[in-house]
């Protein structure tokens, strides 16, 4: 037992009292109880993996509850023991600790995927209620990269991939530079083992060949600094990691000479504002390189971290970076939130980095809030993990951080998710823009809102931020179950007008009789079934009354009353055929698809024909109720004269009509005809002819007809 414990030991005993070294001392010895018949893949005793988790922590001055956890922190999910005899043990926070890392294993999941996503989730909800549960996780993958050289391939793989695309980004999230940089190095080698070999000799060679260079700038950067009266400061070369080398020539197709002719210097001083008087010496000594000066002082990153980044033109034209920072600045640019424990005599800096941290934390919980699955949570998590931010000013002056490439949309959901639920536009500096805008640093953001308004499914093709995409799917799912419930409920009223009865009148006792046995659990599944059109209406009405079989058929000649009425605004639950583009007035049939609701075509579309000679059964009668308030698309297709002028009379006559374009296409027919396809909105049948007569008024016009068939 000694000779394991003793360097954990002696770590514990430069910051912790003796009694609170005792506590983790009594940790270990239950961990080492519980572990004693487990081997590792390496062939050690497995007590050397928890033993070597809780070192990095005591290492970084972690809390004695940390450390206890981080040795107990496989005994629940490995072994006999339970959360309640840790609890009873080592008291709540140790047991939750614990419990927060520890894997679901109590559930059976369809696939590995599914799996892992639980498992982050929960590992991520606990995070929520205690920083330090991802702090134990990340010392715990940190390790088991170091030693993966033990496992097989495939598995080597898949945990090198986990740590590249989850956990690595996490700890770059959270600011820790140390952890993330190793993470990403070891998970480079185990999933590129030759590429990492092959680069690794050749950083290596070329960091040789600039040792006389590198000299030269420091000896100048040191007589600059002397020069003007700055004597407390520490220069030091810096140098990128083998994955940053390896994923900037991926990324920016750069061979490997041209980020190795980028010198990099990092030069840390007593305070800010040395800070800033450092950069005006370095600027004095090498031109800066426009736009390549960051603030990161003035306005920090999200995961807290701080300096001041500017390139200059060195000697021989060669690119030299320079990083200027305090002391507190670089604790916290190396170890970020873990700083709060290491430095925590020194405080506002680490405190800074935690707060964010936890703001972060927050934005998450808001994500799994409104998301459904684990799968779709942990790929939202995913898309917050991006390193690289915009910066973007409120209305008010306020600003408001977001990842590369946000757009209007995303910065209208962190602001609030009302307001993104409800923007129709944005002004960017004062201007209208598209809400699709990609946003820059320094933009002032203002969100035109308005009652009523709701999420455009569209804004799923370019929103970048988990909490905008899963604020939209969310709104856009419960919006079609509300949909779909009306329609089904509709839908199943007017199948039962055909045995004299209705919802209504039917004895509550017979719905819940056919809700059990399609085996759902409320009435509202039954209509949102229907609606979706994953259950049939006639047939459920004929199990309901218990009318016979042959009573079924439908046919498309029947009376109005016994046909389905819609309104054009059941969103989502109800579509409208973009093959035939059908519109009020027209003879109207609606074909069910699972899953999707009701698409209504015009009974004279020739995919509908087609679709009805094996599907009749998937097709139902539909009218149009008598009064609509709202603009249909139709399709029209126009044979036009090619001569000059002719589309600005073709667009002059839409909107003569009081219609308007959605699309137009064009393509030659012939030397002497263009066929144009032309989306329009009209109001109905009526609305459509006046716009028609319009555009056969124009002389180049020769033919135009609707458009009923996909082409």
């Amino acid at each position: 037992m000694e000779p394991l414990f003793s360097p954990l030991e002696q770590s514990l005993a430069t910051y912790l009292p003796e009694h609170e070294v005792e506590k983790v001392r009594q940790a270990f010895l239950l961990a080492e109880e519980a572990h004693a018949p487990q081997t590792r893949s390496s062939g050690e005793p497995y007590i050397t993996h928890p033993v070597a988790v809780a070192t990095i922590l005591a290492n970084m001055h972690f809390d004695a509850e940390t450390v206890m956890a981080a040795l107990l922190h496989d005994v629940i999910e490995d072994t006999e023991f339970s959360k309640q005899q840790i609890i009873e043990r080592f008291g709540e926070q140790v047991g939750n600790l614990v419990d927060g890392v520890s894997k679901l294993t109590q559930f059976d999941f369809k696939t590995k995927a599914e799996a892992q996503a639980a498992n982050f989730r929960k590992m991520m909800l606990a995070m929520a209620s205690d920083i330090r549960v991802i702090l134990i996780k990340l010392a715990d993958r940190l390790h088991n990269m170091r030693t993966l050289g033990h496992l097989p391939p495939h598995k080597r793989r898949r945990i090198a991939k986990e740590t590249l695309e989850i956990y690595a980004p996490i700890a770059n999230r959270l600011g820790m530079r140390g952890f993330r940089d190793e993470l990403q190095n070891l998970g480079f080698k185990a999933l590129h083992p030759l590429r990492s070999k092959v680069l690794m000799a050749a950083v290596k060679k070329a960091r040789g060949n600039r040792k006389e260079v590198i000299r030269s700038i420091e000896a100048a950067l040191d007589k600059v600094l002397s020069d003007v009266g700055i004597s407390e400061y520490k220069l030091m070369g810096r140098e990128k990691s083998l994955f940053s080398i390896y994923r900037k020539m991926k990324e920016k197709h750069l061979h490997l000479n041209e980020i190795m002719d980028v010198y990099a210097f990092r030069i840390v001083v007593k305070s800010v504002d040395l800070c800033y008087r450092v950069l005006g010496s370095v600027h004095n000594l090498y031109k800066p390189v426009p736009e390549r000066f960051k603030d990161y002082i003035a306005i920090p990153k999200a995961n807290g971290y701080q300096s001041l980044h500017t390139t200059l033109f060195g000697p021989y034209g060669l690119p030299i970076e320079i990083q200027i920072r305090t002391e507190d600045m670089q604790n916290v640019a190396e170890n970020g939130i873990a700083s709060h424990w290491l430095y925590k005599e020194k405080g506002e800096a680490a405190d800074e980095a935690q707060l964010r941290a936890r703001n972060w934390i927050k934005g998450i919980l808001d994500i799994q809030e409104s998301t459904g699955n684990s799968i779709e949570f942990i790929e939202n998590v995913k898309i917050e993990l991006f390193p690289d931010e915009v910066y973007v000013f409120t209305p008010k002056g306020d600003i408001l951080e977001l990842p590369a490439g946000a757009t209007a949309v995303d910065f209208a959901y962190a602001v609030h998710s009302d307001v993104g639920n409800s923007c129709i536009a944005v002004k960017i500096d004062r201007r209208l823009s598209p809400l699709s805008t990609a946003l820059k640093n320094g933009q002032r953001v203002e969100i035109v809102c308005a009652p009523g308004a709701r999420p455009n499914p569209a804004w799923l093709n370019f929103v970048v931020t988990g909490k905008a995409r899963s604020n939209i799917r969310h709104y856009l799912k419960t919006q079609q179950r509300e949909e779909s419930i009306q329609l089904g409920q509709r839908m199943l009223d007017q199948a039962l007008l055909q045995y004299s009865t209705t919802l209504e009148k039917l004895d509550t006792l017979q719905i819940t009789r056919l809700i059990q046995a399609l085996e759902l659990e409320t009435e509202d599944d039954l209509f949102e079934a229907i609606g979706l059109g994953n259950q049939m209406a006639p047939i459920l009405a004929q199990r309901l009354v218990g009318a016979e079989p042959e009573a079924l058929e439908l046919q498309v000649g029947e009376a109005a009353d016994k046909t389905l009425a819609i309104r054009g605004t059941e969103g989502m639950a109800v579509r409208f055929a973009k093959c035939c583009y059908p519109i009020p007035g027209d003879p109207v049939l609606g074909v069910l698809t699972s899953g999707r609701g009701i698409v209504v075509h015009r009974e004279d579309c020739d995919t509908l024909n087609s679709f009805m000679q094996n599907h009749s059964d998937k097709c139902m009668p539909l009218r149009w109720e008598a009064e609509l308030d709202q603009q249909f698309e139709v399709a029209l297709i126009i044979l036009v004269e090619d001569q000059r002028g002719a589309l600005a009379a073709l667009t002059g006559a839409v909107a003569g009509a009081e219609s308007s374009i959605h699309a137009i296409q064009t393509r030659d027919r012939d030397e002497r005809f263009v066929q144009i396809a032309l989306v329009i909105t009209v109001d109905d049948r009526t609305h459509l002819a006046q716009v028609i007569r319009r555009i056969r008024q124009i002389a180049a016009v020769e033919k135009i007809y609707r458009k009923k068939q996909s082409d």
